[in-house]
């Protein structure tokens, strides 16, 4: 079993910027591809970015493409999302995920989840 927990939500001003954390425990996620998703309120959740194991590649979605940057700290365990010049349409709780396999296998199935943070940002 894997653990996530995500951390660095909050409220920002439209054109901000934040960092989210996401510390991975239990098995090892060295293997694994991880990422981050996002639920609006009514809407359903959507893929944000992800990164594969060593970090060699990194997808984004096209909504946060050169706005937002995903990184991780194999040593630590921990994966990073960069958030810059946020926009009132990014307002959504932020689901930290991880999976074995590629960020496409991530996308479409992960297999675990955190409890996910709140970014709010106001206009």
């Amino acid at each position: 079993q894997v653990q996530l927990v995500e951390s660095g939500g909050g409220l920002v001003q439209a054109g901000g910027s934040l960092r989210l954390s996401c510390a991975a425990s239990g098995r090892t996620v060295s293997s694994y591809a991880m990422g981050w998703f996002r639920q609006a309120p009514g809407k359903e959740r959507e893929f944000v970015a992800g990164i594969i194991w060593n970090s060699a590649y990194a997808q984004y979605a096209e909504s946060v493409k050169g706005r937002f940057t995903i990184s991780r700290d194999g040593a630590k365990n921990m994966v990073y999302l960069q958030m810059s010049s946020l926009k009132p349409e990014d307002t959504a709780v932020y689901y930290c995920a991880a999976r074995p396999g590629g960020v496409t296998q991530l996308m479409r199935a992960a297999d675990y989840w955190g409890q996910g943070t709140q970014v709010t940002v106001s206009s």
